[in-house]
């Protein structure tokens, strides 16, 4: 495992400290500490019930820890909700998406831009140049993303037209919108077909070639070893190792929390 360089090539994007996050007498995460490295595509894996859901909630801020903290890009963002750590640079998707079915992808997509004037009332009264200024540049960066999700045959179809996998597809354009650093992913094969999880693969690849660091749930072991630079394994609410996919498959603990049912519920 290579060391990380404070503000260097390698630098922790987003970091948990000991975090532990109680919900009632359960402990869902019990003191895990892990660090998601600048340009990595760092996998999540573990039993189900192990605790991986909980965590990602608690990097992205839909709940808070009930102790430990959570650095972005070394800012301490533990108590945040999450539209503060978006803003921050974290986006997140989510395993069964939701887009707007009613609206073009297009709109969907354009939805996630942020810092626009037209969220403000008086903004589209006294500048509704500026507002459509804006939203023409937030249409042509839309109309980008979808090209590069391979959904801009679609941009003008109501988002309710799509599969399971383009649906996914879409919202890995609507994460990418707000321009993010890091991009929490959860479960990006569930429900998709070989052919589409192929494009996802090869979208995956080529956003992080840009730059953009991820940290993804994923119950597809062979996508996680084609796509993972490194491997996390939680069960019982715990982090349990981490090493490459080869390494993580043949060891002992991980063998034994997939098949002796030693994950928490």
């Amino acid at each position: 495992m290579s060391e990380t360089i404070e503000g260097g090539p390698r630098a922790p994007v987003l970091t948990a400290k000991h975090v532990v996050r109680r919900f009632g007498g359960l402990v869902a995460v019990n003191d895990v500490s892990f660090e998601v490295r600048k340009g990595e595509i760092l996998g999540l894996i573990g039993p189900n019930g192990a605790g991986k859901t909980t965590m990602f909630d608690l990097l992205a801020g839909s709940i808070l820890p009930t102790s430990g903290e959570i650095l972005l890009n070394g800012v301490n963002v533990s108590g945040e909700a999450a539209h503060r750590r978006i803003g921050r640079g974290l986006g997140r998707t989510f395993q069964i998406p939701r887009p707007l079915p009613n609206l073009t992808l297009i709109e969907n997509v354009m939805l996630a831009a942020q810092g626009q004037s037209g969220e403000r009332l008086l903004a589209n009264f006294l500048t509704p140049w500026r507002v459509a200024a804006e939203e023409k540049v937030a249409e042509t960066k839309a109309g980008e993303l979808l090209e590069l999700v391979a959904l801009a045959r679609l941009a003008h179809e109501p988002a309710r037209v799509l599969s399971g996998g383009q649906r996914k597809l879409l919202e890995l354009a609507r994460v990418m919108m707000a321009d993010p650093a890091i991009i929490l992913l959860d479960e990006p094969a569930a429900g998709v077909n070989a052919t589409l999880l192929e494009v996802i693969i090869d979208r995956i690849r080529d956003i992080n070639a840009r730059g953009i660091t991820f940290l993804l749930i994923e119950h597809n072991i062979d996508m996680v070893t084609r796509l993972c630079d490194r491997v996390l394994v939680m069960a019982g609410g715990q982090l349990l190792c981490e090493g490459t996919a080869d390494e993580v498959a043949r060891d002992p603990r991980v063998i034994e929390a997939y098949l002796g049912g030693a994950a928490a519920a």
